[in-house]
């Protein structure tokens, strides 16, 4: 089977590793975002992908806009292509690039759909909350993530998932799901399914102000969206804007859904029902793990965060760098 694989960032390698080292599958290029520009030293710096292909001596395609580069759009045509592969590339195709393959264009999404259309479905389904999210594979069509399903693949989301560890999960179901995905359709063995619009939900590109906390917000939700948009959610301490990465909701309903290891430790927390403060406030310092912040509802101890131009730090050294005191408060980001 031959392929044309599109994608950008880390969470869609596994997949293009597994078409690669597939004995039944060959990869014929690859058509990635243009090379960006990053912060230390402003050096062009390719995408996970383009390494990747690099690395196979795979051709690697760059258009700067896909359906207006001439050059690109005819190698697509004449590749001869079974399908075109997509996971996360970051443009959307053309109806003309849709119906260039054989087999169709095969897209690896990172939610249960239809919940979860759009551009960031991990961030958001941990900022609201969700127990179970998944993979699923459609053909593409011209619509938002609107393609007839394929095959899905779930996993449940653990309390201290956060972005990044649940990107890695889902990306190797999905290279899994890909493969079984195309091997099915050329075999005729899958039926499409057209996804109930009226069942949907829409994941929309992250914007900067969803990344500053509230601290009337629960502890709970505080720690979805602090996990959900990883590692960018920010508070003000001392005047100064500060990251929080890491948190942990305190009380008897989530305990249980804690790690030994962390209950073991979270044993030497005070009892939770002698403190309080106002929303934002430190109302207690525990030795060797870090602080415990009041929230509109319930408490929710820090265990990473990150000062303004250093490195991420547990919650402890945390404490101990700042001299850090139960009754500061933390205002909103």
């Amino acid at each position: 089977m031959k392929i044309v694989f599109f994608g950008t960032p880390q969470f869609a390698v596994p997949t293009l590793e597994k078409l690669l080292h597939h004995p039944e599958i060959e990869v014929l290029a690859v058509v990635t975002q243009p090379d960006k520009r990053r912060e230390r030293g402003n050096k062009l710096t390719p995408s996970p992908i383009k390494t990747l292909a690099t690395a196979f001596n795979i051709p690697v395609w760059q258009p700067q806009r896909l359906k207006k580069h001439t050059a690109t759009l005819t190698k697509l045509k004449e590749s001869g292509a079974d399908a075109f592969v997509v996971v996360a590339y970051g443009q959307i195709l053309s109806q003309t690039i849709l119906d260039m393959p054989k087999l169709g264009c095969i897209n690896v999404h990172g939610s249960i759909l239809p919940q979860y259309r759009g551009a960031a479905p991990i961030q958001w389904c941990l900022y609201n909350g969700e127990l179970e999210t998944g993979i699923t594979t459609m053909l593409m069509d011209a619509g938002m993530d609107t393609g007839a399903m394929l095959l899905k693949g779930t996993t449940p989301i653990e309390l201290l998932d956060n972005t990044d560890n649940l990107a890695q999960r889902l990306a190797t179901i999905g290279a899994d799901l890909l493969v079984e995905t195309l091997f099915k359709l050329k075999q005729q063995e899958l039926t499409p399914i057209p996804q109930d619009d009226s069942a949907a939900t829409y994941a929309p590109l992250i914007q900067k102000p969803d990344y500053g906390l509230d601290w009337s917000k629960s502890a709970l939700q505080l720690h979805n969206q602090i996990r959900g948009f990883y590692p960018n959610c920010t508070a003000s301490f001392r005047n100064q804007v500060m990251k929080i990465t890491a948190t942990v909701p305190l009380g008897c309903a989530y305990s249980y859904q804690l790690p030994p290891e962390l209950t073991k430790i979270l044993d030497k927390l005070p009892d939770l029902s002698t403190l309080s403060g106002s929303p934002g406030e430190v109302v207690s310092i525990t030795k060797g793990i870090g602080a415990i912040v009041q929230t509109g509802e319930g408490m929710l101890l820090l265990r990473e965060v990150q000062l303004a131009g250093k490195r991420p730090q547990s919650g402890w050294d945390f404490v101990n760098g700042t001299r850090l005191t139960v009754g500061e408060v933390f205002a909103n980001g």
